[in-house]
């Protein structure tokens, strides 16, 4: 099932990266490799007294996701990997299209054609539609015999916490405690933000030595590149790209924040961007609390892409601010920032 021990091969990971061997990881490693070994025969299955779901909680920058990459990579199946958010919209559109009482039947044994198991990065819920929904469409997810591994900064009793008719949700909540395996990984630290330096592409306060900078920089990025205007269509919905030069794009924060944009437009948004310039983004507060969860939304998807980016703000990203409906995910947010905009050289 595996090219090789997923405990050798994670260990060996970091020896090549240079990342401290933590054993904390390790035994995260080891439970997964637990988990898809439920059967030894993975085409077969485990029995119905089995785990179809493995859920991996922890805060921000432990290796959640720099984990589960390394299990993808070793797992020899039919696999998929998707930030949740992608997941979603590829079924709503599913939905959408079919417009059938059974559409979430046909899209799971669509799914079932294709693959075995399915890593979901960054699992979260804020949205009724999402949660109203997802219950069934896992019942039939683990009724197909497929795997999921779910990553999320939440713990499972308090995911859609405070969501409207949170009631009807809970079911969902059930369903997977009973059907999953739970981990919890714990760090000290976040790793991502012990790479600060010198090279980091963080630009601030908002002033003209910083537009120079920011200028400069964007300069020799675009140097020989050509310049052209895009247009992202969404679902009726036309973004404009004025600053363009084949795959660096530069934007302030109201364009891509203050509009009516999501998960969608940024996911096409990434499809075409290699490095975004995202300037004058504000601090946050109640008062502007949805610009922050497109920003995050933004940031997710981003990151999942591989996407560099260079900002500009007002102060360190550590004084940002956050509403206190979304200061829990904010701090991933924040974490990838840093990782995101930092230099290659050093």
């Amino acid at each position: 099932m595996f090219k090789n021990s997923l405990q050798n091969s994670f260990i060996e990971f970091c020896h090549n990266n240079k990342f401290e061997i933590n054993n904390k990881q390790i035994e995260i490693v080891k439970s997964l490799e637990d988990f898809l070994n439920t059967n030894k025969k993975f085409i077969s299955f485990f029995s119905q007294t089995g785990k179809y779901c493995f859920y991996l909680h922890g805060s921000v920058g432990v290796g959640k996701t720099m984990i589960v990459n390394q299990v993808y990579q070793q797992v020899k199946v039919k696999k998929m990997k998707a930030h949740f958010n992608e997941f979603m919209i590829n079924f709503h559109d599913f939905r959408q299209e079919k417009s059938e009482e059974n559409s979430i039947t046909k899209f799971v044994k669509n799914l079932k054609k294709k693959f075995d198991l399915i890593f979901l990065d960054e699992f979260q819920v804020t949205n009724i539609v999402d949660a109203m929904i997802l219950g069934k469409l896992f019942e039939r997810i683990f009724k197909e015999n497929i795997k999921i591994i779910i990553t999320t900064n939440t713990k499972l009793a308090e995911l859609y916490k405070d969501g409207l008719q949170r009631k009807q949700f809970i079911p969902f909540i059930e369903l997977i405690k009973k059907n999953s395996v739970q981990k919890e990984l714990f760090l000290e630290d976040d790793y991502r933000t012990q790479k600060q330096g010198k090279n980091q592409r963080i630009f601030y306060p908002l002033n003209e030595k910083t537009l120079f900078y920011i200028n400069q920089n964007f300069r020799i990025l675009t140097k020989n590149l050509k310049k052209e205007e895009k247009e992202i269509h969404t679902k009726g919905r036309v973004f404009r790209i004025i600053d363009f030069y084949q795959g660096v794009a530069r934007f302030n924060f109201k364009e891509l924040c203050d509009q009516n944009l999501g998960a969608e437009d940024y996911l096409n948004l990434s499809q075409i961007c290699k490095h975004v310039f995202i300037e004058k983004i504000p601090s946050f507060n109640e008062f502007n609390s949805n610009q922050q969860l497109r920003f995050i939304t933004l940031i997710d998807i981003f990151y999942e892409k591989k996407i560099s980016l260079t900002i500009s703000l007002n102060c360190t990203l550590d004084k940002l601010g956050t509403s206190t409906k979304h200061s829990k995910i904010f701090k991933r947010t924040l974490s990838r920032l840093y990782e995101m905009t930092l230099s290659k050289k050093s």
